[in-house]
């Protein structure tokens, strides 16, 4: 008996897809179809596809159709983001969700390219995937978005501080993130806030300055221009902000650093002047990033979740890829929460 057991289900495991549509009377596409619980069949096919799959025992290979939904979406990550931490954290959000979501992911730098260059590209990216994900500033280019836009690509923007009525988006309210750090400083006493701006060609760079100027008026502090200098998210360009805010006549006691690299930067360049913090300067940082922790003392920031955001934006997007054709499409405006992270990096003002 044992024997006979053996060979019917070695014989069931071998029925194929084509066997099963022979059987019902319809295309292999049919049954796929019906199997992946797919819209536009009809109940009674579906019924039909049924019957076939009871009576020959057909087992659909998972891992096959885990596989073939992955070869069938692909997904595009495009960066130019300066800073490395903020990257880092981009991408083990994106792995995990193309992961667990069975898509091809596909990672592509495109620092080195002109805008005739990202135009270039993305027309020719645009044949080979599903959709992509444009952190900023990429995704607040019109050129860029309207490229993989008309070639039926669906496009989702993350990160960024400006939502578009036409692409979907994951971000955070960056001013008012922006709003509450500063309102936290002057809580702590600190009425002179310096301030480093992040890359001009992000938006949420405009939305996190307009934060930081509105705590001011709504403190009843004036906006002192003296106290905002440049910066590009890059640990580079804090250093130079850091030193021009330090060797002011009347330096700031406190900087609010538009992200974590500039943030540690600023750190670096009050311990070289020989000054301690939070002791004589309190700084504080953006993103909360693997650089809030790296330096000492551990940076004070706002805890914008980069991975969990990357995690979302692959599901929001696949939606959009895996809708039916018939569907009404729809823009999603996806705010997560922001925290503010308290560490040991700011102290009360010093009364002088």
């Amino acid at each position: 008996m044992s024997k006979v057991i053996r060979s019917v289900r070695r014989k069931a495991s071998a029925v194929t897809i084509d066997e099963v549509a022979a059987h019902a009377g319809v295309s292999p596409m049919t049954v796929s179809r019906v199997i992946n619980g797919n819209a536009g069949v009809r109940e009674a096919t579906r019924e039909k596809v049924a019957r076939s799959v009871n009576a020959l025992g057909y087992r659909p290979n998972l891992a096959a159709s885990a596989l073939a939904a992955a070869q069938q979406t692909s997904i595009a990550l495009i960066y130019t983001n300066p800073s490395a931490s903020y990257l880092a954290e981009l991408l083990v959000g994106t792995m995990r969700g193309s992961a667990r979501a069975a898509a091809q992911l596909m990672i592509a730098s495109w620092d080195s390219l002109d805008g005739k260059g990202r135009r270039n590209a993305a027309r020719q990216l645009a044949a080979t995937v599903s959709g992509v994900i444009l952190p900023s500033p990429l995704c607040e280019s019109k050129a860029i978005v309207s490229e993989f836009a008309n070639a039926g690509v669906a496009v989702l923007s993350i990160g960024s501080g400006r939502f578009s009525d036409i692409v979907s988006c994951v971000r955070i309210d960056e001013h008012r993130a922006s709003y509450e750090m500063v309102r936290h400083l002057i809580a702590k006493g600190h009425t002179r806030i310096g301030y480093i701006k992040g890359d001009p060609s992000h938006a949420a760079t405009s939305l996190r300055w307009q934060g930081y100027r509105d705590a001011l008026h709504d403190a009843g502090i004036s906006y002192d221009e003296k106290l905002v200098q440049p910066g590009y998210f890059t640990y580079r360009s804090g250093l130079g902000a850091a030193e021009n805010l330090l060797t002011a006549r009347r330096p700031p006691t406190a900087i609010f650093a538009s992200n974590d690299d500039m943030a540690a930067a600023v750190v670096s360049v009050a311990h070289r002047r020989g000054l301690d913090v939070p002791g004589d300067l309190s700084v504080v940082g953006f993103d909360d990033t693997s650089a809030a922790t790296m330096v000492w003392p551990e940076l004070t920031t706002i805890h914008q979740p980069v991975a969990a955001m990357a995690d979302a934006a692959i599901d929001i997007l696949l939606r959009e890829i895996r809708r039916p054709q018939h569907a009404t499409r729809v823009i999603v405006n996806h705010v997560v929460p922001h925290q503010l992270i308290q560490r040991s990096s700011v102290a009360n003002a010093v009364v002088t």
